[in-house]
């Protein structure tokens, strides 16, 4: 055990000198408040078009979206998410809540949507894809195998380091999203209720197991389905820093299948087999704001179960090759 923790000690001393982690935080101290100026000049043309009355706003947006499902220049697979979001809509002028009002939690609630399946898992992807083949690469997995370690135990060090720096990287999105949008639109919208449970059957809305959250839950909730998503992108990465021995290939293979997955996302509805895809899985926030699946019959406790069975074929994979490969030639 003494071991272990050494060697987990030693492998996160090396991860902080690549500076890595380090680059992920400037990403998202550049990238964030280019993100919260555009939404605060968005919400300014708004105010200036609809004052302050939220509700002509979300009644227009209905209306649009409405209007949108009578073209043939939408595509029949768009089509079903403006049903749903109109009636979403509807649902929360029912309930006399305002859906748009700004505050910082709201901006990291919609920015954790919108980075969930692509953004968040890159900068997981940029640290966990060399943390192998990088020491090939340098040489310095020779010195480390000659030490009197079991090889399991070196590549379950790099696994835990990994594991913490993926957590690391989520709670520091949400911190950075949440402190630099307050600046602009304040702390406030905790206890701001998210209408959670709409579902797409067939062609119709079923509103049936809608209900509030308040948004702080909600937004734990997606920072926890995210970590998954995360951990699981992680051990992917993990896999393909072993097979592979040059660091540019097992980055260049996770930014394609991330990328590609999320092109695949939107036009996979007619490829059911597609659903068995890690990449199709990642978007789990999506339940949670009812936005529909990909595929028709996806769930939520399926993607989770498809994302758990890549994970551990990807670490079996992992540890069965790290311990017979020959390394040292």
């Amino acid at each position: 055990m003494n071991n272990l923790l050494l060697l987990v000690k030693n492998e996160t001393i090396k991860m902080i000198k690549k500076k890595r982690f380090y680059v992920v935080l400037l990403v998202l101290l550049v990238l964030v408040p280019m993100f919260t100026y555009a939404q605060m000049r968005e919400a300014s043309a708004k105010r200036e078009k609809f004052g302050a009355d939220w509700r002509r706003e979300v009644q227009q947006a209905i209306t649009d979206n409405q209007n949108s499902l009578g073209s043939d220049r939408v595509p029949e697979e768009w089509k079903k998410y403006r049903k749903i979001y109109i009636e979403q809509m509807k649902y929360y002028l029912e309930h006399d809540v305002n859906p748009i009002q700004a505050g910082g939690v709201s901006f990291t609630r919609e920015f954790l949507d919108n980075a969930s399946t692509l953004f968040i898992p890159l900068l997981i992807m940029g640290v966990g894809s060399d943390i192998v083949s990088s020491e090939r690469t340098a040489g310095t997995i020779k010195m480390l195998l000659t030490r009197p370690v079991r090889r399991w135990k070196i590549l379950l060090s790099k696994l835990i380091t990994l594991i913490m720096f993926v957590s690391l990287i989520i709670l520091s999105t949400l911190l950075v999203c949440y402190l630099i949008s307050g600046i602009f639109f304040g702390y406030g919208g905790f206890q701001l209720p998210v209408f959670s449970g709409f579902q797409l059957h067939g062609s119709e809305v079923d509103m049936s197991n809608v209900h509030a959250v308040p948004q702080w839950k909600y937004i734990c909730m997606q920072a926890g389905l995210i970590w998954f998503v995360g951990i699981v992108v992680a051990m992917l990465a993990f896999m393909v820093s072993v097979l592979v021995r040059s660091t540019a290939a097992s980055i260049v293979i996770m930014m394609a299948a991330l990328i590609a997955g999320n092109i695949l996302a939107n036009m996979a509805s007619a490829w059911t087999s597609a659903k068995y895809l890690f990449m199709v899985n990642l978007g789990l926030t999506n339940y949670l704001s009812g936005t529909p699946a990909p595929i028709e019959g996806m769930t939520l406790g399926f993607s989770l179960a498809v994302l758990a069975v890549w994970a551990a074929c990807s670490t079996i994979v992992s540890f069965l090759v790290f311990t017979k490969q020959d390394i040292l030639n």
